[in-house]
């Protein structure tokens, strides 16, 4: 009963943040665009999604004795950023649904689609200018899209076939992925973004440096925990609830995901050599992708993954010990067990 309030609370934050921050995610993205263009420009944070970066943003100041209004312009960008980041994504990987609606390039196609990051970077630092710390915010907007960058550019070095066309990822492609290696791509990936959401909203508060330090390491492990619960829902989500295609990080034949890793340490030699010779297929069929699923639920490799995504958890909770106590510090945590349980 307990658990069901604390949801329904949550629930309620994260709308009423994602009321606040979305008219001033469309108006930055709309200034100075024709009117025949804006309805693409904005159509990317249309599509839905919980706007956890805004919300972990505006938390982390509140946290520290700021209010809504001062986390609202970097809440806004971050929020942009992560759509930017996921527009390219999309293309990467060929994906054509996102939250049960079409891909900005699926419906676009690619070549506007590409035209639209560019609108959304020039957005994305209108509003770090706009907010408390310009300085200080630009350079943490910068850092985190470069190191983002990375994380995409070794996400996409896990693959195991395809990119016949481009030289470098042939000649550079892991062919082998280590537990080292998988915490590196998701750090940089996915852990970036949020550090930076909770390193924002805490400069816009004044926080000290100890809890800078201590709310972004809360965000680095809520971001892996993030990055985990992904891999297990890309094999076991429902596609209903996901919006996206099960068995997608099969299809794109990507190494780097944690079910994977786990699978991998358990199959036998012969299922290994099954499973690596579907992954570095040079096309793939459905009954691929259902073999390759088979294989690993024959495994432990949901159960270690979610567990180890649990941990993760629990450790982005211990950080905000060292944090003021109230209730921004106990929604913080409340959704660090939000992240690895959800079911999109």
């Amino acid at each position: 009963m307990r658990q069901a309030k604390n949801k329904e609370n949550l629930e309620k934050v994260f709308t009423s943040i994602a009321k606040s921050v979305q008219p001033l995610i469309e108006k930055t993205l709309v200034l100075y665009i024709d009117k025949r263009f804006q309805s693409s420009v904005v159509y990317p944070v249309q599509s839905g999604g919980k706007k956890l970066r805004p919300v972990l943003t505006v938390l982390s100041c509140q946290l520290f004795g700021g209010n809504l209004k001062d986390a609202l312009f970097p809440a806004a960008g971050l929020e942009i950023l992560h759509n930017y980041s996921l527009i390219i994504d999309d293309i990467i990987d060929n994906s054509e649904l996102r939250r049960g609606k079409k891909t900005c390039w699926a419906k676009y196609g690619k070549a506007i689609a590409e035209c639209l990051t560019i609108d959304c970077a020039a957005a994305i630092f209108q509003e770090a200018i706009r907010s408390k710390e310009p300085a200080k915010t630009v350079e943490l907007f910068a850092r985190a899209m470069k190191v983002l960058a990375e994380g995409e550019i070794m996400d996409i070095l896990f693959e195991q076939a395809g990119r016949e066309k481009e030289p470098y990822i042939l000649k550079h492609r892991y062919r082998s992925i280590t537990e080292k290696d998988y915490f590196e791509m998701a750090r940089k990936k996915t852990a970036s973004l949020l550090q930076t959401c909770c390193e924002a909203g805490a400069l816009c508060a004044g926080a000290k440096k100890f809890q800078i330090r201590a709310i972004r390491n809360y965000g680095y492990y809520l971001g892996v925990a993030f990055q985990m619960r992904d891999d297990i829902l890309d094999i076991f989500g429902e596609e209903k609830k996901l919006g996206k295609k099960i068995g997608k990080d099969i299809e794109e034949r990507k190494g780097g995901n944690i079910v994977i890793y786990f699978a991998n340490q358990e199959f036998s030699s012969h299922e290994r050599k099954e499973f690596w010779q579907i992954i570095r297929k040079k096309r793939l069929r459905p009954a691929d992708i259902k073999r390759a699923i088979y294989l690993i639920k024959k495994t432990h490799a949901k159960e270690r993954a979610i567990n180890y995504s649990r941990r993760l958890a629990e450790k982005a909770k211990a950080r905000l010990k060292l944090l003021p106590k109230n209730k921004y510090n106990k929604l913080l945590g409340e959704i660090a067990d939000l992240v690895v349980e959800r079911q999109k």
